[in-house]
């Protein structure tokens, strides 16, 4: 996959199409096909046919989005909701709902881990889960008092309180949000994303057990769902970076074509005010970070599909100053020619990317590691939490990098830090989301496939 999806299964909305018996069957059977043991099978199963179903029904908005008039300025109006009836599409899957109303009615079921031991791990790295009941996890942020907080495809943010780098309570202090998958640590209160809206939760470290209403920071996003879920975080200017996905695979929105208002990256005050754009040409950015010592933006962008298995990349670019053009629609991996929108368009005119990262990978969340924890040769290094393809002929991704490059963005070149959620046979038990390093130098990676929190440590063997 080149673009980030959704926390299930990865397919694009525009793979969405209405459920027809065959669909609802699909579903039923990929819920219910596992390779893992069967306590963390019947978990996995039962919670992906749910995710599976939410997805299905969402393509109903994400189509409407598509269609949706746009107001003055390229901000679309809210999509209608369609709507199916539930029970046409749950018919087929009644034995698996039967299933998990017999476990929910009887003895409790012990929580199978997600088996990590099939994880690989340079010599002398370890890892250990932290938590493994954050459905649909995603971005992750850490405040000065040690609380992680956790968005999520899922609807809720979570917060986990952390003593000794152990989970001593989790809370969720926020519900009922569209996609709240970004969050950001900023003054002593949590930043959340929510599609259209940017939301802030006060003091939030001291009202953790009655947290506070949401308050609106701005409510004045891009309302289309496809690419518009949003990791976001402050800079060291002390602006809300905030990405606006395309609503598409590739195209060139009528109401946009000066391209202010998609595939751009954008910035804010902590209050809303004063926005502008500070890069355009980024199809989907869902993860970037600052250099430490030079503090220029770093992020990843996840290219097109449907132009083979191979073709183009995923992309590492730095942004070197305010309004530079990374090339979508026109240009793709920095230097493929789109073959509908390339025309007159030449690659070499826009930014080139600091690397590839490789065609489908869909890679995401990414972090500077300035810890002491791993030898010494990973300081500046760049974690990237690949989630992983799904329209490929073979399945690639699902998997951790660490990239090295100068300053400057040269000598780049990147390896593979931690993998194993994809097995040999192609069934996969998770997806890396995000990453996010602990100041003892320790490094967290978010799954929302598994619902999990990881943390690699390091011990010289």
């Amino acid at each position: 996959m080149n673009s980030d999806r959704s926390a299930s299964d990865g397919h694009r909305g525009e793979r969405f199409a209405p459920a027809s018996k065959r669909r609802r069957a699909w579903i039923c059977a990929k819920a219910a096909h596992t390779e893992t043991p069967l306590a963390l099978g019947v978990t996995l199963g039962i919670t992906r046919l749910a995710r599976l179903w939410r997805h299905d029904n969402a393509h109903s908005h994400v189509r409407a989005a598509d269609r949706s008039p746009h107001r003055p300025g390229g901000h679309p109006q809210s999509p209608a909701p369609l709507t199916r009836p539930a029970p046409r599409i749950l018919r087929p899957c009644r034995p698996l709902f039967a299933l998990a109303a017999i476990l929910a009615l009887g003895a409790p079921l012990a929580r199978a881990a997600p088996p990590i031991e099939r994880i690989r791990l340079p010599h002398g790295f370890h890892i250990e889960v932290l938590a493994d009941d954050i459905p649909g996890a995603r971005e992750m942020t850490l405040s000065p008092a040690g609380t992680l907080y956790v968005g999520s495809m899922e609807g809720r943010v979570h917060a986990l309180e952390l003593r000794d780098t152990k989970v001593v309570k989790h809370r969720v202090v926020a519900s009922g949000l569209t996609m709240p998958v970004g969050v950001a640590w900023h003054s002593g209160a949590l930043y959340i994303s929510a599609i259209s809206k940017i939301v802030r939760l006060d003091a939030i470290d001291t009202h953790l057990d009655d947290p506070p209403k949401p308050a609106i920071v701005t409510d004045a996003l891009p309302a289309e769902r496809h690419h518009g879920w949003k990791f976001i975080a402050f800079g060291p200017d002390g602006k809300l970076y905030v990405p606006q996905g395309a609503p598409c695979n590739v195209c060139l929105p009528a109401s946009d074509r000066q391209r202010d208002h998609y595939a751009t990256i954008g910035r804010m005050n902590p209050d809303g005010s004063h926005y502008e754009t500070i890069a355009r040409g980024v199809r989907n950015t869902v993860g970037f970070a600052w250099h430490p010592r030079t503090h220029e933006l770093w992020f990843t962008d996840n290219g097109r599909d449907l132009m083979g298995d191979d073709t183009p990349d995923d992309k590492l670019n730095r942004l070197a100053r305010v309004g530079l053009d990374f090339g979508f629609p026109y240009c793709h991996g920095g230097n493929v020619a789109d073959p509908e929108f390339g025309g007159g368009h030449p690659c070499s005119g826009f930014t080139p990317p600091v690397m590839g990262l490789g065609a489908h990978v869909a890679a995401l969340g990414m972090r500077f590691y300035t810890g002491t924890m791993f030898p010494a040769g990973y300081r500046d290094s760049i974690f990237i939490a690949e989630h992983g393809s799904w329209n490929r002929s073979g399945k690639v991704g699902y998997r951790v990098v660490r990239v090295t490059a100068n300053a400057d963005g040269t000598n780049a070149h990147q390896e593979v830090f931690a993998q194993g959620w994809l097995n040999a046979d192609e069934t996969v038990w998770g997806r890396p989301a995000d990453v996010q390093p602990l100041p003892d130098g320790s490094l967290l990676i978010s799954d929302d496939y598994a619902g999990a929190i990881y943390r690699v440590t390091y011990a010289k063997p």
